[in-house]
């Protein structure tokens, strides 16, 4: 398969992928010329971005930041449930300290976080 050359043909690609998204149904058969075009695209459209735009993995720091974000929970709260103060939980967040693995685990509980994800 050929491969984007560019950050113009990714762009026309998605752009493309707009203009088709719609017209793709769930109960399409994979063998419809939209499917297979649309198919197409998005792989190279996925190969181009995995090169150019990696999504590398999260820090501790992100990973409380977006669970406290995704459960709109303060920090204030946080600390509160798994009983330290909210000046632990703000050194967590901005890379000033690590948890305890202690701290860890009840982070992982309280905000849904895998302990592969936190301990990586």
């Amino acid at each position: 398969m050929c491969k984007l050359k560019s950050e113009r043909e990714y762009q026309v690609v998605m752009e493309r992928i707009e203009e088709l998204n719609p017209l793709i149904t769930d109960d399409m058969n994979e063998d419809d010329k939209l499917m297979i075009e649309f198919s197409i695209l998005v792989d190279l459209a996925e190969e181009y971005e995995d090169k150019h735009y990696p999504i590398g993995t999260p820090s501790i720091s992100e990973l409380i930041q977006l669970k406290l974000q995704e459960k709109e929970m303060s920090q204030k709260t946080l600390a509160k449930k798994i009983g330290i103060s909210s000046s632990r939980i703000s050194d967590y967040i901005n890379g000033k300290a690590e948890p305890t693995l202690k701290i860890a685990r009840l982070l992982c509980k309280e905000l849904d976080i895998l302990p592969s994800e936190i301990l990586a």
